[in-house]
């Protein structure tokens, strides 16, 4: 099969995931304890008639069945629902907030990869020596450590003690300098923007950097030991040659691997880091939603975060031929 032929199946086959996506989430957000128009309501003076007619509105006074047949068939023409808590359709409030998620799960993993390949290609080459033990060490803590306290040690440490770095909120690169006052032209616009973002970078990005790092010293490892370098050795080929022709890319497609099959745990991971820093991403929306029992926002933040998954997996895939040129998508030989 060619790309696209390729790509239009792996869609095709993300359907019904999506569809189980969208059962789960419907079912947790409506049966959960809590009542949306309450929480609406709340502080107002209550009648019948106008808790009625909110129900009405937003469809409540359906059964539960006919209630996710006609959110499933809005959605079918694009239409996400009303948020019940904003008044406002939620298309528009997860546009406004995709940005700072994506933001922010894109620097996580260039963080982790600038970091994790180096690092794991230097404890590979020195294998058992110090360098070696302290990348181990460093990936063993990074493993084990949540995001959320990651990051309030970063904050005590870089914005509390030392004021080196802002604690709170993202300055948006994509926004003119004008919208913010203490900044002047585009370059102060970026360096602001680096320093806003560089703690919860590394506090969403450190799990993932230390997988990746000890993926690739096991896969280098393995390279080095193969017939193919020690042939390459035979010839007398220099050992950084090898290194870095024979051994680094055979070793990287796990990475691919690891990378697309981490999305989720970066995705989620979003959520708790943008509550540490104060970040109004997807992560702190999906958190307002669930706190005011709004079920149409909550399912269109999952729905979001759930296509934006299958389309990290299904890209992590086609990049697989470029890596290693014998994966063929499937073409019969």
């Amino acid at each position: 099969m060619k790309l696209l032929k390729y790509a239009t199946y792996r869609l095709l086959q993300s359907i019904p995931v999506l569809i189980g996506i969208s059962v789960i989430t419907f079912l947790l957000a409506n049966l959960g304890p809590g009542d949306p128009v309450s929480l609406m309501l709340q502080g107002q003076e209550q009648n019948e008639e106008l808790v009625r007619a909110i129900e009405q509105r937003y469809g409540l006074n359906k059964p539960l069945h006919e209630r996710y047949l006609t959110y499933m068939g809005g959605l079918l023409e694009g239409d996400l629902g009303q948020s019940i808590h904003y008044r406002r359709p939620v298309a528009d409030l997860i546009l406004e907030r995709v940005g700072p998620t994506l933001l922010l799960v894109l620097s996580a993993y260039a963080f982790a990869l600038v970091t994790a390949i180096p690092l794991g290609v230097v404890a590979a080459d020195k294998r058992n020596e110090p360098s070696d033990h302290a990348s181990r060490v460093a990936a063993l803590i990074g493993v084990s450590t949540p995001s959320f306290w990651i990051g309030i040690v970063l904050i005590l440490i870089f914005a509390v003690k030392l004021e080196w770095l802002p604690s709170s909120g993202l300055v948006y690169p994509w926004r003119p300098p004008s919208t913010y006052r203490s900044i002047d032209g585009h370059l102060e616009l970026y360096y602001q923007s680096l320093r806003h973002l560089l703690l919860p970078m590394i506090a969403l990005g450190t799990l993932q950097m230390a997988t990746i790092m000890r993926v690739e010293r096991t896969q280098m490892i393995e390279s080095l030991q193969g017939e193919y370098v020690k042939l390459a050795r035979a010839y007398g080929v220099p050992e950084r040659t090898i290194l870095r022709k024979h051994a680094f890319q055979v070793a990287q497609l796990p990475i691919v691997t690891i990378v697309g099959a981490n999305l989720s745990t970066a995705i989620g991971g979003a959520v708790i880091v943008e509550t540490v820093f104060n970040i109004n991403g997807m992560g702190q929306l999906f958190v307002d939603a669930i706190q005011q029992n709004d079920y149409q926002l909550m399912m269109g933040v999952t729905m979001m975060l759930g296509v934006l998954f299958v389309l990290g997996v299904i890209v992590t895939d086609i990049s697989y031929a470029y890596i290693d040129p014998r994966v063929t998508y499937g073409e019969s030989e």
